[in-house]
């Protein structure tokens, strides 16, 4: 005889998410395919859903001007992204970088030089390329080739700096590999763990004996798809918010209760039923399962009434505050074409901004014709600087004129502050991560998504989600 419970004889539950960026509306969405839920709750404190995904859409002249506060693409080659868009209806809406204009600078003592050709996963593959730039000295280049005949490390975790430096040479670290991982972690290279930032490099040197031997041999593999390369990066037509308007609209159809300006004061477990009480400013709730979409150390603190070790834990994951301040100016008020996706800065330059993305060259829909659309990135781990607006707005001001030359006044600007918004993934993460899931085996029915644990990009995040709402499921 089947063991198997009819479906009206199932039990339902009550399944909250505290958190509505990408990380937490993922989660939802899928969690609206589980019919054990009866009911689906999803609380954001803030005014608006989306989190670090903030797009404004800005009309001047008659012209629209598609501004990204927060990321303004995502990684293709990590699957989630492109999944969750089909699903969303949004595949044909996605647009990838400019394949005309696919330069990328280096500023080294104040001056731009190209990026050299055959980077595969950050790592230089064109020998004639690294031979003839002037972003590392001829020893530099000489200690590069090492690398070929250096043995491998095969064991323990070391920090990027160090990894890098080992095999490629310090000179090429900060010049060529610090400023792109910057771009991506705004992090110390120097304190990364390699194995939580960029494993396939721990994998590459253990595999082939040779960083640029293996990326060279991955990129012929894959028909030169390699992940992160500069090619792989989609956007929607009218910025990232599309996502996260077509999840809120999905999730409003399938009577998902959406809550936002809400703030969860506290969070206690019934230890009997193992059931959650949440404590928010409007009032109380209570769930069967809940997860937790929250930065690291917000999780950290709501978890701290019932389990101080893993609260601990959490909130020992450092943050880093970042910012982006987006100028738009007529074509005719540049003192150089914008002929790529823009320049990164080395922390070695001793500048406050890190990057400067040419956005109406790397994505021209966003754009209208005859205007410019540059982004600057500001704020780096260990790094002070200015968080209030007309500061940052001045601050990428007089980065565009020492670099760019432009004088200027920008017809349109834009500045987005991030506080405790990048997650530093430094050594001993691994050794965090192990001690949190050891931690959740105790609570089937809590789980934790979102950018501080295994991945910052938005299809890590969208990821994250779904895994979170797999393992209440199999509780």
């Amino acid at each position: 005889m089947s063991t198997c419970l009819p479906i009206y004889l199932l039990p339902t539950m009550k399944l909250t998410i505290i958190g509505g960026g990408i990380a937490g509306l993922s989660a939802a969405y899928y969690a609206t395919r589980n019919t054990q839920y009866d009911q689906i709750t999803l609380i954001e404190s803030d005014s608006r859903w989306g989190g670090k995904i903030s797009t404004d859409r800005a009309e001047i002249d008659d012209g629209l001007f598609i501004v990204e506060g927060g990321p303004d693409t995502f990684l293709a080659t990590k699957i989630w992204g492109v999944a969750l868009c089909k699903e969303l209806g949004l595949e044909a809406r996605l647009h990838g970088t400019n394949p005309n204009q696919k330069n990328t600078y280096v500023l080294k003592h104040g001056v731009l030089h190209p990026l050299p050709d055959g980077l595969a996963m950050m790592i230089p593959t064109n020998v004639p390329a690294v031979l003839k730039t002037r972003l590392v000295s001829l020893f530099g280049k000489a200690r590069m080739g090492l690398d070929f005949v250096l043995p491998p490390r095969v064991n323990g975790d070391e920090s990027l700096g160090a990894f890098v430096s080992r095999r490629l040479g310090r000179e090429a670290y900060e010049n060529l590999i610090e400023p792109l991982m910057s771009g991506i972690y705004a992090g110390d290279g120097d304190k990364l763990s390699l194995k939580s930032t960029f494993p396939y490099l721990h994998d590459l040197e253990t595999k082939y004996g040779s960083l640029a031997r293996g990326a060279l041999q991955m990129r012929q593999k894959s028909g030169g798809a390699v992940q992160g390369s500069r090619s792989a990066f989609l956007t929607p037509t009218t910025g990232l918010a599309e996502i996260v308007e077509a999840l809120v609209e999905s999730l409003k159809l399938k009577g998902v209760s959406l809550r936002l300006n809400t703030r969860v004061k506290s969070v206690t477990r019934n230890s009997q039923l193992g059931t959650w009480n949440l404590t928010l400013d409007t009032g109380s709730l209570d769930a069967d399962a809940l997860i937790l979409a929250t930065p690291a150390p917000v999780s950290g603190t709501l978890l701290a009434s019932f389990d101080p070790e893993l609260s601990s834990v959490l909130s020992s994951i450092p943050y880093a505050s970042t910012a982006t301040v987006t100028l738009a100016y007529r074509q005719a008020d540049l003192t150089r074409p914008l002929d790529g996706y823009g320049y990164v800065i080395p922390r070695r330059e001793g500048r406050k901004a890190l990057a400067c993305t040419w956005t109406s060259t790397k994505f021209p829909h966003r754009a209208p014709d005859g205007y410019a659309l540059i982004r600057v990135f500001v704020g780096r781990a260990g790094q002070d600087v200015p968080w209030n607006e007309t500061d940052l707005l001045a601050l990428a001001k007089e980065e565009l004129e020492l670099t760019l030359g432009i004088t200027a006044s920008p017809i349109l600007s834009r500045v987005f502050i991030w506080e405790g918004a990048m997650p530093q993934y430094n050594l001993g993460h691994p050794e965090k991560l192990a001690k949190i899931d050891a931690a959740l085996e105790k609570y089937p029915a809590l789980a934790l998504a979102g950018n501080g644990y295994r991945g910052i990009g938005i299809p890590d995040c969208i990821h994250s989600g779904e895994l979170a709402v797999e393992k209440i499921a199999k509780a």
